[in-house]
């Protein structure tokens, strides 16, 4: 599993937020439940001005580093953070370099596994701006595809 590198442009999100952190394994349970609320309360159906319907878990507003608290939102890529629903969070992901990750496998195993190489291979290129993991639409019986991207400095 290597990485490449890539520029990107600033872009919205709009999702579900939770404050988490990776000790101890609550980063694990926050997260999944933000998953079972996405797919419980139809959050999808919510978010107004939707670019696609692939899903984004952003990393962002991190107290330190990957030890540290920081904010996880659960949502989708929109062109305008105008029309926030109540009850969601709208956030400007900055542009930049960022180094891309892209597997499959089977959830969450293939994810818990990019992030344990992210830790052990970038710790000290990353930003630590906002990292985040993109799902595209997938096909009953087959591997998952994702893409993770990580902010480097």
């Amino acid at each position: 599993m290597s990485y490449t590198t890539v520029q990107l442009a600033p872009f919205y999100i709009i999702g579900l937020s939770v404050s988490t952190k990776n000790a101890n394994g609550q980063a694990q349970k926050d997260i999944g439940q933000l998953w079972q609320d996405w797919f419980s309360q139809n959050i999808s159906a919510k978010i107004p001005n939707k670019l696609s319907e692939d899903i984004y878990n952003v990393y962002t507003e991190y107290e330190s580093d990957h030890n540290g608290v920081y904010t996880s939102i659960l949502g989708h890529r929109v062109d305008s953070l105008a029309d926030t629903p109540a009850g969601l969070v709208g956030n400007t992901i900055q542009g930049g370099q960022f180094a891309l990750y892209q597997v499959q496998g089977e959830l969450p195993a293939i994810v818990a596994q990019t992030w344990e190489k992210i830790w052990a291979e970038l710790s000290s290129k990353r930003l630590y701006s906002a990292d985040f993991d993109v799902y595209g639409p997938r096909v009953e019986g087959e591997p998952a595809k994702v893409k993770t991207y990580v902010s480097l400095v």
